[in-house]
């Protein structure tokens, strides 16, 4: 019964169907009577529950719906959210207080009385959310001056999990604010031993910085004036998401990446700036974080970063992404009432505290240029890393760089990278379907390798059979929060009604390379409107163009994934707040 109750509960107001329930009680070899059992043990559960909350049955299974009752890992996973905001805004004292609330929540192992098929299936996703809570929290601690109090705690940690980098990285920096330089040496010695022997891999870039912030000196935690409480110089903002670790291929780009990040004060020179456009999960994102953790060395003022669109692909107002990198850079006169809601107000206080700093600035998911023009520095001393699915027209001085998919070897690698290599030298076959399956896109790459590392009793050969089928491909590219239809679907938002109606009109064709002309006898419209529907897709990142045919017409080639995107649109098939534009062409 504890087992039915925890895979309710964890599966966040979905239906668990008959047949998981089965699985995760009775593993291969179900009993005759499961159906029965299971129906026995939602009636007791119905009885211990009360009415306070409702077990429905819903086809194919169960569903649970809490009401106005808390679920522990609800609560968790919302004080967590809450917690990494507030981190993220330099909101130290808040951040460790909802972070030690989330954490308070967990009382003893999970899932100590359910089935170890269950635990299999979830144990490791719960424990690395409270690991990476518990890092969190320890980073707002050690933010606030408080490695004395976690000092013991710290150690024990790194003892319990001795290959947990940024715990040992956490640890070095607590032991040497307490003054005990080579003891936080010997933490580093002890782990690269650890992690040669135990994985046969050098420390990461994190536990390197921290090891070369030891040996320079440049640990000490900012001082403060005990009377007013603010920093007696500005705060360095360190706002980078985590770099990606296993990063594969992309030399050529990451040298251009370089080249902009390189500081270089001579003659001519012009402000460093880049916008990188490509596809939906092309990995735009990944590409400028990695190429700034890299470069990040060369800003002693500090490194920024502003997700720009919400999660469904709504542009985030500026004021709102001003205010925050205003906290990160430690501007209090934003408290004052109706700054926050100033644009004009919010652009001065940027550009007065950004002024001759050398910081490397990353705006991530821009959505057009009324939106980014606030958020660029008025300095020619800090680097600007843009990402944005279309190229911008007024980003100026920026060099474009438009991402393409990855090449097979890349793809392969990547693919390895994240399923672990022994399961794909092991069914090398296999492997090669699945990379052709995802069509060179990161994102694709990234969630079949992670669904493979997670079911390690799986063949290889199991998977590429789910993807090899088109009508289901795109549901299979789907694992927790990532999924290729998520992502292209965000590139709906701002897609104009003829650019739908052409992406709807282009899945009936076969083959993913058309002129104007061809879609237009599909469309039942003219040449010229369906060249007009075509490049709003490529405005949108939704489609490229492959080159010209013998009468010089524009070819256009549609990838893959996007085509059976565009198939499982229905003609009425609503999209999020669709622009209204003109339906005339504006050349």
């Amino acid at each position: 019964m504890h087992t039915v109750l925890a895979a309710l509960l964890l599966s966040r107001g979905r239906v668990v169907s008959d047949t998981a329930l089965s699985s995760l009680l009775w593993g291969w070899d179900p009993p005759a009577t499961a159906g029965a059992q299971i129906y026995t043990y939602m009636s007791r559960l119905r009885k211990r529950l009360g009415d306070d909350v409702e077990i429905i049955r819903r086809q194919p299974g169960y569903l649970f719906v809490a009401h106005d009752s808390r679920v522990d890992l609800l609560e968790f996973e919302d004080l967590e959210r809450r917690g990494r905001e507030a981190l993220k805004a330099h909101a130290h004292e808040e951040a460790a207080e909802l972070l030690d609330r989330a954490l308070g929540l967990w009382q003893g192992p999970a899932l100590s009385n359910a089935t170890g098929h269950l635990r299999d299936i979830e144990l490791p996703r719960l424990q690395e959310a409270r690991s990476l809570t518990l890092e969190a929290r320890i980073e707002a601690d050690l933010a606030l001056g408080r490695h004395e109090r976690i000092l013991a705690e710290l150690t024990g940690l790194v003892s319990q999990f001795p290959l947990r980098e940024q715990l040992r990285a956490q640890l070095m920096t607590a032991l040497y604010r307490c003054g005990r330089q080579a003891d936080a040496m010997r933490v580093y010695h002890d782990g690269r031993a650890v992690l040669a022997e135990q994985l046969g891999v050098d420390p990461g870039a994190a536990l390197n910085a921290t090891y070369q912030a030891v040996l320079t000196g440049s640990l000490a935690l900012d001082t403060t004036d005990p009377a007013s409480g603010a920093p007696g110089g500005d705060p360095v903002p360190t706002m980078l998401p985590a770099d990606v670790e296993d990063f594969v291929g992309r030399a050529g780009e990451l040298a251009v990446l370089d080249a902009v990040i390189e500081p270089s004060d001579g003659p001519g020179w012009r402000p460093r700036r880049c916008l990188v456009t490509g596809m939906a999960g092309v990995g735009k994102t990944a590409l400028v974080v990695h190429a700034a953790h890299r470069g990040a060395r060369h800003y002693p003022d500090g490194q920024l970063y502003a997700d720009l669109s919400d999660p469904d692909g709504t542009p985030r107002d500026p004021c709102t992404v001003l205010v925050r990198l205003l906290r990160a850079l430690g501007e209090r006169r934003i408290e004052v009432p109706g700054v926050q809601d100033d644009l004009e107000e919010l652009v001065r206080l940027y550009r007065e505290r950004t002024a001759d700093k050398r910081l490397l600035i990353v705006l991530d998911g821009a959505v057009g240029d009324l939106q980014l023009r606030p958020l660029l520095p008025n300095t020619v001393k800090s680097a600007v890393l843009i990402t944005c699915r279309t190229r911008l027209t007024q980003v100026a001085g920026a060099q474009t760089m438009a991402l393409a998919p990855l090449d097979e070897a890349r793809s392969l690698e990547l693919l390895a990278s994240a399923a672990g290599g022994s399961r794909v030298t092991a069914e090398p076959d296999a492997a090669d379907d699945l990379v052709a399956y995802c069509g060179g896109l990161p994102l694709a790459l990234r969630i079949t390798g992670t669904r493979l590392a997670a079911r390690p009793h799986w063949p290889t050969a199991r998977l590429a059979d789910r993807l090899a089928t088109p009508a289901a491909r795109l549901a299979e590219l789907s694992y927790g929060d990532l999924s290729v239809s998520d992502a292209l679907r965000r590139s709906l938002r701002s897609l104009p009604a003829t650019g739908l109606r052409t992406l709807r009109g282009v899945a009936r064709l076969r083959g993913g390379n058309w002129t104007a002309q061809e879609v237009a006898g599909v469309l039942g419209t003219a040449e010229l409107e369906a060249e007009y529907g075509l490049e709003q897709l490529v405005d949108a990142a939704l489609m490229d163009i492959a080159g010209v045919d013998a009468q010089g017409r524009p070819i256009y080639h549609c990838h893959e994934l996007v085509l059976l995107f565009a198939r499982t649109l229905e003609e009425r098939a609503v999209v999020p707040a669709q622009r209204a534009l003109s339906e005339t062409p504006m050349w």
